[in-house]
């Protein structure tokens, strides 16, 4: 049996090296499947510890998650009411982790403000920031990250791809979330930046631009699985597919001036 190139036999070393830390006292459980889920679109959980005071009945739906994916359950006890001492202990291994050279990004699972300068100092050394919390996160943690999830967007996604057979909702259409100011003016500052002499832009690289400028833009927030399907729900914007000579298709955004 002729030997495979290494490149074939594993692709895994060309995949960024992440881990995940979570605040147990501020992520709930029900959400870890569509979390991790979500992660491996940017990488391989090489580190995966949750922190907690596990002798404290409020982890007890996380003991049940622990096994079944592997997170490695860092124990830190409350020592003084009012003091969260779980956050200096994750704040202290991501350090850690840091010094060790080992890693190519954190994600940091919390929605405690208390970490926005360690996403900053992780940032600061070069590293990928990805964060996840409620949408009840401040906005300092937030803004700080390279990306930041909503968990709620998590566990729709999780009930929508179930097995069950279940009829899943229309598309939405622009009447059915609510459009801000806000949101239309990066959609249109990106198509405009980008776009050629005729006016339109690669919608992959408006979603590379959007995502610079804003770390907790994503079209699922506004209940579309992708960046296309929020445009075609907006008059503001045409959408032109291209169809190029190996057959297949690229999607390109005009604004409507």
């Amino acid at each position: 049996m002729p030997l495979l190139p290494f490149s074939a036999i594993d692709n895994t070393f060309n995949q960024a090296k992440l881990a995940v830390l979570i605040d147990a006292d501020n992520a709930q459980s029900v959400n870890i499947d569509g979390l991790l889920d979500e992660v491996a679109k940017y990488g391989i959980a090489s580190i995966k510890r949750i922190y907690g005071d596990w002798t404290s009945t409020y982890l007890r739906s996380w003991k049940e998650k622990l096994l079944d994916h592997a997170i490695q359950p860092i124990q830190q006890f409350s020592y003084t009411s009012g003091k969260n001492a779980t956050d200096s202990a994750m704040i202290i291994d991501a350090m850690d982790l840091l010094y060790s050279g080992k890693l190519d990004g954190f994600c940091i699972v919390s929605s405690d403000s208390d970490f926005t300068r360690l996403a900053a100092r992780l940032r600061e050394s070069g590293l990928k920031v990805y964060g996840f919390g409620e949408k009840k996160t401040p906005r300092a943690f937030v803004a700080v990250c390279d990306k930041f999830i909503y968990t709620e967007i998590l566990r729709d996604t999780q009930s929508d791809d179930s097995d069950e057979d279940e009829e899943k909702p229309a598309a939405k259409t622009r009447k059915d979330f609510k459009i801000d100011k806000r949101l239309l003016k990066i959609l249109k500052d990106a198509v405009e930046d980008l776009a050629d002499e005729s006016g339109r832009a690669y919608l992959g690289s408006v979603g590379q631009k959007i995502a610079n400028r804003s770390s907790e833009f994503d079209p699922r927030n506004y209940g579309f699985k992708k960046l296309g399907d929020l445009f075609r729900s907006l008059p503001d914007f045409e959408i032109e597919e291209v169809t190029q000579s190996g057959g297949s298709k690229q999607i390109y955004i005009r604004h409507k001036k």
